[in-house]
């Protein structure tokens, strides 16, 4: 994380981890947290379905194929994965947005996509 503040969820309690396998996060630290380092603002915490990655993939970002050399194994549906806000916006505009996990979903998601778009897609990370 870029500072030694705790950060903030878009429901305004602290962050919570998103995925540890597959280990997300711009960070690799298992939580959605940005810096200025995170040029694509990684801070959507979600569950990639099949439709999402296939947009993902049409869009030129294919998430399933692995990337050995940056330890990325490559998604499957169902995994959690730290995704780029507007990349999320972009795949709800186009009717393929994956269900989010509000509790781990770094507030500065909400400079991107607003609360109340984000919430009905939202799950329970239990």
């Amino acid at each position: 994380m870029a500072t030694d503040e705790k950060a903030k969820n878009v429901l305004g309690t602290d962050l919570r981890n998103c995925g540890l396998d597959p280990l997300t996060g711009f960070y690799r630290d298992g939580c959605c947290n940005t810096g200025p380092e995170d040029h694509g603002t990684h801070t959507v915490c979600a569950q990639v379905t099949a439709e999402f990655l296939a947009f993902s993939k049409a869009r030129g970002n294919d998430l399933s194929a692995p990337v050995p050399a940056f330890n990325f194994p490559g998604l499957k549906p169902g995994d959690r994965w730290c995704l780029c806000a507007a990349r999320w916006k972009e795949a709800h505009e186009a009717g393929v947005a994956p269900p989010v996990f509000l509790g781990a979903t770094h507030e500065a998601t909400l400079e991107v996509v607003d609360f109340e778009t984000l919430k009905p897609f939202g799950l329970d990370l239990n």
